[in-house]
């Protein structure tokens, strides 16, 4: 979400469409940025085909990374944006993370932690262990405790920029959902935060000297994933003097990673040195190769592929500028051939996928009928949708709610597709539930999109051979959630569009089809008013059982099995059209070596990289 941007506020919530927003924006917007990651899919989807160990790694050197925009939040616990999580995994540590790993850059591992969590048998308590050494760079550097971990997740819901993703465990943690709800009510200055943070505490969250214990509501098998968000990143007692995500706290802030930041300069540059603090021996996940990172954020994407084609010293890698869409191709042809610099990975994503407005008013309502909504969805061809998304193997098709490679997709039906292509079908079942005449509907989408204007002009098409026309509401990405998706039902009821383009990828992976159906499907939970993105306003009070159900199971194989049940059922009732679990495109210089591509970034791991002499 992850490139991807979740902005949630605590009311509105911009949830991960904003893992859509920017999943959607930075992917296929006029810059002419290729799709930022959706799924894994075919022979790419190991996501290490950049690795180019290139011999035995040697520390030294400065990695330039070139960029077209700045990071979300500098912060411990706020950003909600992978090229925040990007940034952060320079100089900062979570208990947990995705290690650059081929193979295994969605299983979790430890981080700080000394090793994977301890539960109770009842799966409610989870217990952490922080490694002794781990040390913050302050004067003199000192040890990070299970008291940090708790001032973390405090943090995180402050009233003045709380963490997007909140509502992924805030009601799954005993007390926090209480605490958060006080803490919205204090002021937004640096006396009134601390003085709550340090006056409350969160029922379930308590810390002894390294440790630090969760209790929960109830058990639930994807926990231990959620510890690799950013809430659970430990925050130096320093925090409390600033602002969270303020920009004089972007200014004033602590390692405890390999780097420290020597400058930041706002959408300009953001420049790292060696953490002197930091010791190799307590971290797993990083070599810190490198000496210095420099990242530059005022570039364009032609030019900074240009740069990196060049294997000159000025670029090694990209930071948030990818291949311009119309390289894919070329830039393929040379990965076939056998270049280690391009690399297509998974994202474990859907984008753009369809949503149907089932409160709007438009052809007497008929989109609130399941029948109408399986017509249309049968009148839609896939197949052409991703010819205009760089073809299946950029974007491999997506045939229900589970991307590959998310606990619950291996329970769905092999080859499972309930709405192929058919305009005939389509036409008799618009017949049968009273719509002879076919129906008139408004589609909306983000005409800074590089691939939503042409999918426009296929589904235009494809449609009218079932006797459906089509009208647009083509506007900017910010409109199209600020305007139209997000609000209370009114909005969805004034029927000023029918079908809409959006996208979603998952706050975490692995075990994460919680991140999905719970934000997107839960009913009445998952509406925008209470923090999700179920723009279509679908409710199932059969479906919201299950959820329920498979949300509380401790056990991720049952857990995997119940998902693969909702999919399913969430696919009878076609609320949305799935397309894509599109690949993430990413290139590095030939001298950059060891490049391992993690999806949580969407990006190779700056942090295990080494250098040999450019342009060799």
């Amino acid at each position: 979400m992850r490139a991807s941007m979740r902005t949630r506020t605590r009311t509105s919530l911009a949830v991960a469409s904003l893992a859509a927003l920017a999943l959607t924006a930075a992917a296929c917007s006029s810059s002419g940025g290729t799709k930022q990651g959706t799924g894994t899919g075919n022979i790419l989807n190991s996501g290490v085909q950049g690795l180019n160990p290139g011999g035995t790694p040697k520390k030294g050197g400065t990695l330039n990374m070139l960029g077209t925009g700045d990071i979300d939040y500098m912060d411990y616990n706020i950003s909600y944006y992978t090229i925040g999580y990007l940034a952060s995994r320079l100089w900062i540590r979570g208990l947990y993370a995705y290690p650059a790993i081929p193979g295994k850059v969605t299983t979790i591992a430890p981080d700080l932690a000394t090793g994977p969590p301890t539960v109770s048998s009842d799966g409610l308590k989870y217990t952490v262990t922080i490694r002794t050494g781990a040390k913050w760079n302050t004067t003199p550097a000192r040890q990070v405790t299970g008291a940090d971990a708790v001032l973390g997740l405090k943090r995180a819901c402050n009233p003045a920029q709380p963490f997007g993703g909140l509502p992924d465990f805030e009601s799954l943690i005993k007390g926090y959902s209480d605490y958060c709800a006080g803490f919205a009510k204090v002021k937004a200055t640096v006396g009134a935060m601390k003085s709550y943070i340090t006056s409350h505490q969160v029922a379930g969250v308590t810390s002894s000297g390294n440790t630090v214990t969760y209790t929960l509501t109830q058990p639930a098998s994807y926990f231990a994933d959620e510890l690799t968000l950013p809430p659970f990143n430990p925050a130096p007692a320093e925090s409390l003097k600033y602002v969270p995500a303020s920009a004089p706290s972007g200014q004033h802030m602590i390692a405890d990673g390999p780097y420290q930041i020597t400058s930041y300069v706002p959408t300009k540059s953001i420049t790292y040195a060696r953490n002197p603090a930091w010791q190799a021996s307590t971290d797993p996940l990083r070599k810190a190769y490198v000496d210095a990172v420099k990242i530059t954020e005022t570039g364009d994407e032609t030019t900074i592929q240009q740069v990196l084609q060049t294997n000159t010293a000025a670029g090694g890698m990209e930071f948030n500028g990818f291949p311009p869409v119309g390289s894919i191709p070329g830039l393929i042809n040379q990965m076939k051939g056998g270049s280690k610099n391009f690399n297509l990975g998974p994202a474990f994503s859907t984008n753009p996928y369809f949503v149907f407005d089932e409160l709007s008013p438009n052809n007497g309502g008929a989109l609130g009928k399941v029948a109408v909504r399986q017509a249309i969805s049968y009148a839609i061809n896939r197949a052409h949708l991703i010819q205009d998304d760089n073809g299946p193997l950029v974007s491999p098709p997506l045939t229900h709610v589970l991307p590959d490679g998310i606990n619950g997709a291996q329970n769905v039906p092999k080859g499972y597709d309930p709405y192929p292509y058919n305009p005939a079908k389509a036409k008799s079942l618009l017949k049968a539930a009273g719509y002879p005449n076919g129906l008139k509907l408004i589609v909306a989408y983000n005409n800074e999109s590089t691939v939503e204007p042409k999918m426009y002009q296929t589904l235009q098409a494809d449609m009218g051979k079932a006797g459906i026309t089509v009208k647009a509401l083509a506007v900017p990405i910010a409109d199209l959630y600020t305007k139209y998706m997000f609000g209370p039902p009114s909005v969805a009821k004034r029927g000023v569009w029918d079908i809409s383009m959006v996208g979603w990828g998952p706050d975490w992976y692995g075990d994460a089809a919680k991140s999905f159906f719970g934000p997107l499907f839960w009913g009445a939970n998952a509406y925008p008013a209470a923090g999700g993105s179920n723009y279509g306003y679908y409710n199932n009070p059969t479906v919201n059982a299950m959820i329920t159900k498979a949300a509380s199971l401790s056990d991720p194989v049952a857990a995997g099995k119940l998902w693969g049940k909702i999919d399913v059922a969430i696919m009878k009732d076609a609320p949305f059209y799935p397309i894509t679990q599109g690949l993430q495109a990413n290139y590095h210089s030939s001298f950059v070596h060891n490049a391992v591509y993690v999806p949580a970034l969407q990006n190779f791991d700056p942090t295990n990289v080494w250098l040999s002499t450019p342009g060799g």
